[in-house]
């Protein structure tokens, strides 16, 4: 395989990258009964190409092809003066995986980061996502922190 271009995802990638949202809500138990809204899809894909959203999106694409997807957005901090860009989601198709597709996704959104004159990208996984975390370890440092939320 070729490494793909990473790219902002443009209009167009619609029927491309929805699979690949698809695959990555599914892979963290989010199909089916408890598949998201089709709401909230439509919204998180219109929010890519609205200059007032802090959301963006990357995909890699070889020759037209669509192996993954990197989304992120960049938010104000209390701990520093320039804002942070947090990657909250990263997925690649089942074929591309191991061949180097997330790695480049993940440099693509440091990329973008420091062009916006950010000097952090942070994200998070489940614990139980070793696979990815093999990976994570080689492009990153693991903060210790532990999420934790809650629906109000």
């Amino acid at each position: 395989m070729n490494q793909p271009v990473i790219r902002p995802v443009v209009r167009d990638d619609y029927d491309s990258w929805l699979p690949l949202w698809d695959g990555y809500n599914a892979f963290y138990g989010r199909s089916g009964a408890t598949a998201l809204p089709r709401e909230i899809t439509r919204t998180t894909w219109e929010r890519f190409f609205d200059a007032y959203e802090p959301v963006h999106a990357l995909v890699a694409d070889s020759g037209g092809v669509l192996l993954g997807l990197a989304h992120y957005l960049f938010h104000r901090s209390t701990i520093a003066v320039a804002p942070s860009c947090y990657m909250q989601d990263l997925f690649t198709s089942q074929d591309a995986r191991g061949k180097g597709v997330g790695r480049a996704l993940i440099e693509g959104v440091y990329d973008q980061a420091r062009r916006a004159g950010l000097q952090r990208v942070y994200w998070h996984t489940h614990e139980t996502n070793r696979t990815a975390m093999q990976l994570y370890d080689k492009v990153a440092e693991h903060s210790g922190f532990v999420v934790y939320r809650k629906t109000v």
